[in-house]
């Protein structure tokens, strides 16, 4: 059977993370190892994930009391630490999310059968009211999209160890830089296409991705959640993390500092049309 390190990062995740542990736990046709690293929450997250590894001997928690202050770093540093090189595959959970029990074996099957380097999906996001709806994020990859876009939630990535150690590799010789990112998911996807790598985004979902008002991403639906982009945008955050990621990876192909290489070259930027007209005006009126 394919060997999976999980690699969770908790924060304040009491309300849910026993769940996704179960979920975790209940994968078939895989051996796993998961790995949990505790972000200093204000709750109990850290003393229920202990005592979820002392009765489950597949479950490790590392050393617990530093401040990361987000996702990314939080990931950053289980990458980091967890000796992943014995694994065939590397996955990333989230505290909130329930795992369907077939999750990782679809992945690691699809991977092997296509040779794909990496694995994402959609996913099925659902609210406290029974509401539900489809993310779609399998749209046809374009030539440049990983600079200005991720492969989906971050929660869905199953990775080969090879290509994971090269990144690693990379994390930890710019480590400070590295931190400016805060998108991780974003971050690795741009890593493994810019080396060549082939990466599958699965039209079908195997994880229940719950939404929630301490979510720190989410699916950014809404008019807030369009207020928020915009913010990023005017402030020049958007602009500063793809010159950001575009740096790290050492892209040359595209000049990302210039709007006219953003305007011609638009329709290689985003997957979905949408996505690329909004890319385009955001060039054209001065707003990237």
């Amino acid at each position: 059977m394919p060997k999976v390190a999980v690699l969770l990062a908790a924060y304040n995740g009491s309300a849910f993370i026993k769940t996704q542990l179960q979920s975790i736990l209940r994968q078939q046709g895989v051996t796993l190892s998961l790995y949990i690293s505790v972000d200093l929450s204000s709750d109990d997250s850290y003393q229920l994930c202990c005592t979820f590894a002392e009765q489950h001997s597949k479950v490790s928690v590392l050393e617990y009391g530093q401040k990361f202050g987000g996702a990314a770093a939080n990931f950053y540093r289980l990458i980091k630490e967890v000796d992943f090189s014995t694994f065939d595959y590397i996955a990333l959970s989230d505290q909130d999310d329930i795992w369907l029990d077939d999750k990782l074996l679809c992945a690691c099957t699809k991977l092997k059968q296509g040779n794909f380097a990496a694995y994402s999906g959609n996913v099925l996001a659902f609210w406290p009211d029974g509401r539900e709806l489809l993310i779609n994020k399998a749209w046809p990859q374009r030539k440049f999209d990983y600079l200005f876009e991720a492969a989906g939630p971050g929660c869905t990535y199953v990775l080969r160890t090879e290509p994971m150690l090269l990144f690693k590799s990379l994390l930890i010789s710019n480590w400070q830089q590295a931190q400016q990112v805060i998108l991780h998911d974003w971050f690795l996807y741009a890593f493994f296409r810019s080396k060549g790598l082939s990466w599958f985004i699965d039209p079908e979902y195997k994880l229940l991705y719950r939404q929630h008002s301490a979510n720190q991403v989410g699916i950014h639906k809404g008019w807030q959640a369009s207020v928020k982009r915009l913010s990023l945008l005017y402030n020049g955050w958007c602009k500063h993390q793809v010159v950001n990621v575009a740096d790290l990876i050492a892209e040359e192909q595209l000049n990302v500092h210039s709007r006219w290489a953003i305007l011609s070259n638009i329709k290689h930027l985003r997957r979905r049309l949408r996505d690329r007209c909004i890319l385009f005006f955001i060039a054209l009126t001065g707003l990237y």
